[in-house]
């Protein structure tokens, strides 16, 4: 490959002009000056965005670090790996400019000493134009790798090089007697590659006999140098970097050491059973990480007020639920006397041998059926007010089988318009637990089951033990629980749409979690049209419940 010679600031020139000094058109397709293909300032194609989804695009999401600590080390490591290359860069592109120079400076001093020694070396009498590439030339006091030439009328009569012994010769390609003929003639250095040599500097001046005289000095020199150079920057910044990231790495370890602390606060605090009514927070940020003046000390300060917050609203929730408790649990006592009394009036009166009128005798009916629901709900409200305050059950070995065969038959003679299947191991199933709350989790499930689909409807109560869990589920393959109240149906005073059922005070499914919960287990609910199970899972030898 041959580089054409050029003076400083000639390529500009070259560049700007065609040959014939007409401006150059711009290319098909290149955008005009001041045109939005420019990206001018403001545009969003030439916009910070633009720079950042090019980036997004470039580095796979999976790729970046995801903790703060690798990201402040990767972050460190990168500045300085680019601190580096930039002090390389500016460092190599300084010495090969420096002994450049220096290459300018003993090309200027030779003097064209050297292709003079050529112009009579090989003239023969006969006056044909001798070889370039075979003549003799003074090569005293020239530095190795000198390169010199003679031209005339356009055309290299003589090329020799400088080398450690007596050989001058050098042969020169087409390109390479073209390039050097292309060599200002005015004194100054310009860059010239030959095929057979490499980079040079040359410098051609007018000789006494009306020919061109060329001198070169090799660069081999000034690249040799800038390559050592740059092989010893890689040794010295790579040690650098492995270094400085090892220490980055650690020091940035030890500075968020106080961050590391907030998070293990936090973590403890969602390590807490908030849902089972415990208002007291006892973790807290310590004093030395709640620093105003550093970031993490604001973050420590601002959690440890936004757990003041919290604790106080646990304190003022738990009150007032411990109000609503004893309300609950105060009425529904104070509410069975009266309830009774009701009930026993209306009972009497239509016990009474007297005739009574048709109409009184329906109210009656009507009054004696309302206050035996209402003493089953009053009963339901005191229930859980008991189990909401922890009240302990008792603890005896219960045969879940029977407990199960019963409600079913119960439920088979409350519904018999419904098909009721078991689907029940051979060996009996046990349980530790109270018996009458279990078997109100059985009745509860068959009579909402029954409540809430029509006749024809087939229930199956399936009763699975495996390891240390016992597994009671009923599924039916009614319409289904709509999706808006599959999210509350085990909540308190959760009804069913009237198109569905207008009975029950939506207390059954509240008291089987209640229970569930109460033994240590959980009461779940899947649903879909043709298909809704709930699932109660028990432990066969629960802890005792704690208060």
């Amino acid at each position: 490959m041959v580089k054409r010679a050029y003076a400083p600031g000639a390529d500009r020139a070259d560049r700007a002009d065609g040959a014939d000094g007409a401006p150059v058109p711009e290319a098909a397709g290149a955008p005009a000056p001041g045109s939005a293909k420019e990206g001018t300032p403001g545009t969003a194609a030439s916009g910070p965005g633009r720079w950042r989804s090019r980036l997004r695009r470039a580095v796979p999401r999976t790729l970046l670090p995801r903790s703060l600590r690798a990201r402040l080390t990767c972050g460190l490591v990168v500045l300085l790996a680019i601190s580096c290359a930039a002090v390389g860069i500016a460092a190599v592109l300084g010495l090969r400019a420096f002994l450049t120079e220096r290459v300018d400076q003993q090309l200027a001093e030779s003097g064209g000493r050297f292709p003079a020694s050529l112009e009579h070396e090989g003239q023969g009498t006969s006056g044909k134009e001798p070889d370039a590439d075979n003549v003799h030339a003074d090569t005293r006091r020239q530095a190795p790798g000198t390169f010199g030439a003679r031209l005339l009328q356009g055309k290299v009569t003589a090329a020799a090089v400088v080398r450690s012994g007596s050989d001058t010769s050098v042969t020169l390609s087409d390109a390479d007697r073209a390039a050097i003929a292309a060599v200002p003639v005015d004194g100054h250095c310009h860059a010239l590659e030959l095929s057979s040599l490499g980079d040079y500097r040359v410098s051609a001046i007018a000789g006494d006999d009306g020919d061109v005289l060329v001198t070169g000095m090799s660069l081999r020199g000034v690249e040799d140098a800038a390559k050592r150079l740059i092989a010893v920057e890689a040794a010295v910044f790579g040690g650098a970097l492995v270094v400085a990231g090892a220490a980055g790495a650690f020091w940035v370890r030890w500075s968020l050491r106080p961050l590391r602390r907030v998070a293990t606060t936090a973590s403890s605090v969602t390590a807490l059973p908030l849902d089972s009514g415990a208002v007291a927070l006892p973790a807290r940020v310590p004093d030395a990480d709640t620093d105003p003046r550093s970031e993490v000390g604001q973050v420590g300060a601002s959690l440890n007020r936004m757990l003041g917050h919290v604790e106080s609203a646990l304190a003022k929730r738990q009150a007032g639920e411990e109000r609503l408790r004893r309300f609950a649990a105060d009425a529904s006592h104070e509410l069975r006397t009266p309830v009774a009394a009701i009930r026993g009036h209306a009972e009497l009166a239509l016990r009474h041998p007297e005739p009574v009128p048709a109409g009184v005798t329906r109210a009656l009916d009507r009054i004696a059926a309302e206050s035996a629901r209402m003493t089953g709900m009053v009963d339901d409200l005191l229930l859980l007010a008991r189990l909401d305050a922890g009240r302990p059950l008792a603890r005896e070995s219960v045969d879940l089988t029977r407990l199960v065969l019963d409600a079913v038959d119960d439920a088979r003679a409350a519904g018999p318009g419904h098909r009721w299947n078991l689907d029940l191991p051979e060996e009996p199933v046990a349980v530790t637990g109270d018996a009458h709350r279990l078997h109100q989790i059985a009745a509860n499930l068959l009579a909402n089951a029954r409540a809430h689909t029509p006749e024809g409807t087939r229930v199956t109560v399936r009763l699975r033990q495996t390891g240390a869990t016992t597994e009671l589920a009923v599924t039916d393959d009614g319409p289904g629980i709509p999706e808006p109240l599959r999210a509350s149906v085990f909540e308190r005073f959760t009804r069913a749409p009237q198109t569905r059922s207008g009975h029950g005070a939506g207390l059954g499914l509240s008291i089987v979690t209640a229970v569930a919960d109460a033994h240590g287990g959980s009461a779940t609910v899947s649903s879909r049209p043709g298909a809704t199970t709930f699932t109660v899972l028990l432990p066969n030898d629960p802890a005792p419940r704690k208060p």
